[in-house]
């Protein structure tokens, strides 16, 4: 019955003369998704007056595989607000009217609890003979004569089921309903991120938050084998490959930390080793970062969670890099977290028990407040200190990989 599929964002609408740029990247994106099926010249991308649209190169109407394919790619596009699947018709009332009765006739059959419907017009094209409200009347009138027997009624204000229909120069778009999408921003408006990703609850929500500022997200995970399993790293290349079902193929870097680690625990206070561990792992990140070109680094910390993450320690953590450190959980609980983990589809992964990177030597009683110039004095006790983050940062560089579920 559909033979288009109308997309609708939010935020990009605000921008300026840089507008275009934003448009063109999502639709880049949606022509991304459906190529991932290997249908990219099958469907066409367009966009028309401030709405995109997916529809089959031929126009012909979309068989229920089209439906599925589409709506998967679309529902993880970030940029996008909603989107609706039409029916596209002749911008000549009869047509209207005809696609109307139509779409109404499989939307209750589909629907058999709903008793209200109404109908939501709207028109860019002036020179159509109808008002937006007479359009209306005239579909609801259509529809109340066709299903009649059912005993629908008309509810403005609250109906189980609406019609929309937008009327426009080239063509008229009959729908119902909206599906919603992630909205924010197109990943790749912005600059490329490196993310540290523990493969706990927090650090892949901040990952998905950057992806929906548009940022493209590269991923550094740190592990301690043989100390640490190698679960600990199956882990994270599942939810690295969860959250590039949103992106083009961000890539994942493996980090074995055991080595400085072990200097850490010989030659440092036990207390302090948190904190060192965490300012060595932004260290090691920055220099990876640097070489996959991205433009800063993201966390899942959050302010008082646990003993690295003081606002004291925050302090002192940052102060290793000279990156821009994005946390974008910072402020949020643990509850929060859980719930955008679970709309995103990585709480299940992510609940799994298996150790990281923070447990291994872990202090007995770490400190909350360990101030940089007392970090700074630790790291000296290790003489080859550079050399060993340089070399870790290399080895980690060369673990690159492409996570796909």
């Amino acid at each position: 019955m559909y033979n288009a599929a109308i997309c609708r964002y939010h935020e990009i609408a605000t921008k300026g003369n840089n507008r275009n740029f934003f448009e063109n990247t999502l639709m880049d994106n949606i022509r991304f998704f459906l190529r991932q099926e290997g249908r990219e010249k099958y469907f066409a991308v367009r966009k028309v007056q401030g709405r995109i649209w997916v529809e089959k190169t031929d126009r012909s109407d979309f068989s229920q595989p089209d439906t599925e394919l589409i709506s998967s790619a679309l529902k993880k596009t970030y940029g996008l607000s909603s989107f609706s699947f039409i029916i596209k018709t002749a911008p000549e009332m009869e047509d209207i009217r005809a696609a109307a009765v139509k779409l109404a006739q499989a939307i209750f059959d589909n629907a058999p609890e709903a008793k209200t419907f109404r109908v939501r017009a709207r028109r860019s094209n002036k020179n159509f003979p109808l008002c937006s409200k007479d359009i209306e009347i005239d579909l609801v009138t259509a529809i109340a004569g066709a299903l009649g027997e059912r005993h629908f009624t008309l509810d403005l204000d609250n109906a189980d089921l609406t019609l929309g229909c937008e009327v426009r120069h080239e063509f008229a778009a009959l729908y119902a309903g909206e599906t919603h999408c992630p909205g924010g921003l197109p990943v790749g408006c912005n600059p490329k991120v490196l993310c540290l990703l523990s493969g706990g609850i927090d650090s892949p929500v901040a990952a998905a938050m950057m992806q929906k500022r548009g940022c493209a997200v590269d991923f550094i995970t740190f592990h301690s084998s043989p100390y640490t399993p190698p679960e600990t790293e199956d882990k994270v290349r599942e939810l690295a490959a969860l959250l590039n079902t949103y992106q083009r193929n961000g890539t994942l870097y493996l980090c074995n930390l055991l080595p400085l680690q072990k200097e850490i625990r010989d030659k440092c206070t036990e207390r302090l080793r948190t904190v060192l561990y965490r300012r060595a792992m932004f260290r090691i990140a920055e220099k990876v970062a640097a070489a996959a070109k991205c433009k800063a680094l993201a966390t899942g910390e959050a302010v008082g969670q646990v003993a690295s993450q003081t606002i004291p320690n925050l302090v002192t953590i940052s102060a290793a890099s000279t990156m821009l450190i994005l946390r974008p959980v910072i402020g949020m609980d643990k509850n929060e977290t859980i719930k955008r983990s679970e709309e995103l589809g990585a709480f299940e992964i992510s609940k799994l028990q298996v150790p990281d990177s923070c447990t291994v030597f872990a202090p007995s009683s770490p400190s909350t407040s360990v101030p940089a110039d007392i970090a700074a004095k630790e790291e000296k006790r290790i003489e080859n200190y550079d050399e060993l983050i340089e070399e870790i940062a290399n080895q980690t560089i060369a673990t690159a990989e492409v996570p796909e579920l």
